[in-house]
């Protein structure tokens, strides 16, 4: 297969590791050189500066990993030209052109994978797991925060230049830190935004919201809050549901669930398989995504599930109170 990588930050340096490391060496960059990274890694590639050249190369896959609001411009002409798609999340910055991006995907029979790798996250699964067989009973109430100061991700930057505090790119704490949006209908059926507050908060000079606060109602008759900023320190990225019969509690830093049946009366822990580490996720979600190629597995999240998400990130955004 050929892969064509768009976007060569952080994100699409470690997707290229991954195809290497899953035995693939046909690939193509599509580069406009802003990356703030060294280009070491990348020389032994083909590289065009020209989508309809790179697309001329006929890949069988293109892996979208440019800033958020610059997605669907790649995104729409790789659906037209036949190829498959793995968008990285959000899958756009606002709803415009998804229409057509689902017309021709639906018109090329060609799949799209959406970059939400924490479905992947051997605890999230477990906890999935728990909920499908009832093991804290019916789920009453959940709480998810993720806390990570934006001026520590990627030190050899600008902070104030990146993607996630630019809003002309897409930026923001709501989209960026989207994962829960994804997760906690994955876990707990479709939500509905009830409230939303977002702010600027932490003195970050940045032109987006680096804090929000959501409430939720679920199909499984759960009520929900959601915490993300951009503040923390040190980082803090949790989930706790609490069910009729029990409550269980995810930690992100070691994949880790703790949980309790109130018949038992005692606390039980399930470890991260051994050798778990975050890159894990990744690599397991880009195997997939060779699977879903070949037509060996369906998309774990789809198209429609990364619209979802972004549906309720806008909603957030365009409805909730600003401070």
């Amino acid at each position: 297969m050929r892969f064509l990588i768009a976007g060569l930050g952080s994100i699409g340096r470690r997707h290229l590791r991954n195809l290497l490391a899953l035995g693939e060496e046909d690939i193509l960059l599509y580069r406009t050189h802003r990356s703030t990274l060294p280009d070491d890694e990348l020389s032994r590639f083909p590289v065009e500066t020209d989508l309809s050249a790179a697309l001329a190369h006929k890949p069988d896959a293109v892996i979208i990993s440019n800033p958020t609001s610059l997605h669907m411009d790649v995104a729409l002409p790789a659906a037209e030209a036949g190829c498959a798609l793995f968008l990285e999340k959000p899958i756009s910055h606002n709803l415009e052109r998804m229409d057509q991006l689902e017309a021709a995907l639906q018109n090329s029979g060609k799949p799209a994978l959406v970059g939400f790798q924490f479905r992947f996250n051997p605890g999230l699964r477990t906890v999935r797991q728990m909920l499908d067989e009832q093991r804290i009973g019916r789920p009453l109430s959940v709480r998810a925060h993720w806390g990570e100061y934006l001026p520590g991700w990627h030190p050899w930057e600008d902070y104030r230049q990146s993607y996630s505090a630019r809003a002309d790119l897409g930026g923001g704490v709501v989209l960026t830190l989207s994962h829960p949006l994804d997760y906690l209908r994955w876990l707990l059926g479709e939500a509905e935004l009830l409230a939303a507050v977002t702010a600027q908060l932490g003195g970050l000079d940045v032109q987006v919201e680096d804090t929000a606060e959501m409430l939720f109602s679920f199909e499984s008759g759960a009520l929900g809050s959601l915490h993300l900023d951009y503040n923390q320190r040190p980082a803090s990225h949790w989930l706790e549901i609490t069910g009729s019969e029990g409550m269980l509690r995810w930690e992100n830093a070691d994949a880790s669930v703790k949980w309790i049946n109130l018949k038992t009366g005692q606390w039980q822990t399930v470890a991260a398989p051994e050798g778990f580490e975050r890159n894990v996720m990744f690599l397991d979600q880009m195997a997939h995504f060779r699977a879903v190629v070949r037509g060996e597995a369906q998309p774990i999240c789809t198209l429609q599930d990364g619209r979802r998400a972004l549906e309720l990130a806008l909603q957030v955004l365009d409805k909730g109170i600003k401070r």
